[in-house]
């Protein structure tokens, strides 16, 4: 037999070099969750006082939506921010010290939401000291929305729910008549003829105001993609929710007169509050295809840069 004409098989003559070992991610992460621990000490009350007040506080409720939200604003835009190139900043360094600066006055001056927003504004400062003002730009929506779960101070909350609550009176003292009810009102007290109806503070739509605020702005950014339309449905909400508010002032004089004074102020009372807020998402929903139907978009354009 002729014999073989297949090409030998040479092997190399040294050994193949060892690959390089990558380095471990969690030395990688190992600087970042060292500077996480003195801030975690310094904010570890401020954060769980904010939890409780979230539990105990129906007006501030929304708030446990609103943190995932944001976690997941900064979940759908992880591959925008992993190409985001890292250029790391001394000029974040005055938005840290503006915060630690809040954070003083909030304690010393005994005023918590002082203390609440150095905590946003300390994640702002970190995000632009190691990753850069380009990193930033893309997170500052992620953060500006953890404001809608920060309480408001006591001043502010207190100088809007007297209005609403005198607002949510008059609107009910004028529309009641129209049903055949005599009223007479006293500032925020309404006299019918059956009872006297106090609009207290847990009445003046303050807490539906709020909520209905933070569920436009998910709403619009989900169901939306233009910034201007999104503005203006979370704008929307607030009239939205002081109409809605008054109008359950008014069903509530209705049962006293025609149905039952204790089943109106009772059972009623607590039932009519959810049926007026599925009434105001449905409202905004509403508010919502006036404007598309009114402004047609030009293109299904993907969602804007926050």
């Amino acid at each position: 037999m002729p014999p073989s004409t297949a090409p030998a098989r040479s092997l190399p003559s040294y050994p193949p070099p060892l690959a390089e070992p990558k380095a471990s991610a969690m030395w990688h992460w190992l600087p970042y969750l060292l500077l996480s621990l003195p801030f975690t000490a310094i904010y570890y009350k401020v954060v769980a006082d904010l939890v409780l007040n979230w539990y105990t506080d129906p007006d501030f409720s929304h708030g446990f939506l609103v943190v995932p939200f944001a976690v997941f604003l900064l979940w759908q835009k992880r591959e925008i921010l992993r190409n985001t190139p890292v250029r790391q900043s001394w000029s974040g360094l005055w938005l840290v010290a503006a915060a630690i600066l809040f954070l003083l006055l909030g304690v010393y001056g005994a005023e918590i939401f002082l203390s609440r927003i150095s905590l946003i504004m300390l994640l702002g400062g970190i995000v632009w000291t190691l990753l850069g003002a380009s990193m930033l730009r893309q997170v500052r929506f992620g953060l500006l929305v953890l404001l809608l779960a920060i309480p408001i101070p006591a001043v502010i909350f207190n100088q809007l729910t007297f209005p609403l609550q005198l607002l949510a009176s008059r609107f009910a003292s004028a529309v009641l008549p129209l049903f055949g009810v005599p009223v007479l009102r006293d500032g925020n007290v309404i006299q019918l003829p059956a009872l006297q109806l106090e609009v207290a503070e847990a009445c003046s739509g303050i807490r539906s105001l709020m909520s209905l605020f933070a569920i436009a702005v998910f709403y619009g950014y989900f169901l939306e993609n233009s910034t201007w339309r999104r503005t203006i449905l979370a704008l929307c909400s607030i009239p939205i929710a002081v109409v809605a508010n008054a109008a359950r002032i008014v069903g509530t004089g209705l049962c006293v007169q025609y149905w039952n004074p204790d089943k109106a102020v009772g059972f009623f009372h607590e039932f009519s509050g959810w049926l007026m807020f599925l009434v105001s998402l449905t409202c905004l929903y509403l508010v919502h295809s006036l404007m598309r139907l009114a402004t047609p978009a030009a293109r299904p354009a993907a969602k804007e840069d926050q």
